[in-house]
């Protein structure tokens, strides 16, 4: 719940001076007031505007929900769900995420899926499991088709917000363990497929490091996405 719509344009404005390599792509994910603005000041750029969530119904009585429809009907393509802080703010479960989820891929969207362990969990060694049930819970009851409408966002909850980050080594333990999951439930092709960005705390001075490791593809940015040349600098981690 950041920018409102003259940051959120600037910000955009700022961002276009961007070069992407061919195999880098960029999303912007504004609050729902400003997609629109968004959308047509990225309009006539490589840069994708973003949902930062979406209800699992149609229509109906939930004021204040957007529902898939209404994301597609003004150009959205994209969809986070899942993020940690719908999770613990507002009670977001595997099950409704599930809903969610196939909600969205039935309409077409693509979805970034995001899960990740709590401090306790990494501290009791539980971490694996809470990520393998995460995924499982939500994700693996979809067809084999679906994979290609999704990308995996990792984000261990300790190293959102806390200045804490999670070692690149940890990082490429977790997205390791998150590909071999994938592979048991459903193949390796699509295992090797799906890109797992890593979300907690990336800034300019440790991207290079955390997205140079084999299994990570990419990162989910919070924070320092609202500076337009910290932002800058993290896509060009990859050039």
């Amino acid at each position: 719940m950041n920018n409102d719509l003259k940051d959120t344009q600037l910000l955009i404005e700022d961002l276009k001076g961007l070069t992407l390599a061919s195999d880098v792509s960029v999303m912007v994910a504004p609050t729902f007031v400003n997609l629109t603005a968004a959308l047509d000041t990225a309009a006539t750029t490589p840069i994708e505007v973003i949902a930062q969530n979406m209800h699992f119904a149609d229509s109906g009585a939930y004021t204040g929900e957007i529902s898939a429809d209404m994301l597609t009907a003004v150009g959205i393509k994209t969809v986070i769900l899942g993020h940690s802080e719908r999770r613990s703010y507002f009670g977001e479960t595997d099950a409704i995420l599930e809903k969610k989820t196939k909600q969205a891929i039935d309409k077409g969207l693509q979805v970034m899926f995001c899960f990740g362990e709590e401090l306790a969990d990494r501290k009791s060694g539980n971490h694996f499991n809470v990520v393998e049930h995460q995924l499982k819970n939500a994700l693996f009851s979809l067809p084999e088709t679906a994979w290609s409408q999704i990308i995996l966002a990792y984000e261990p909850v300790w190293a959102i917000g806390t200045g804490e980050t999670a070692s690149a080594e940890q990082a490429q333990e977790m997205h390791h363990f998150i590909r071999k999951t994938i592979a048991i439930a459903y193949n390796d092709a699509i295992a090797q497929e799906v890109s797992i960005l890593y979300g907690g705390s990336v800034k300019p001075a440790n991207a290079v490091e955390i997205f140079s490791k084999p299994d990570v593809d990419g990162g989910l940015i919070g924070g320092a996405a609202l500076v337009a040349s910290d932002f800058a600098a993290i896509v060009n981690a990859f050039n």
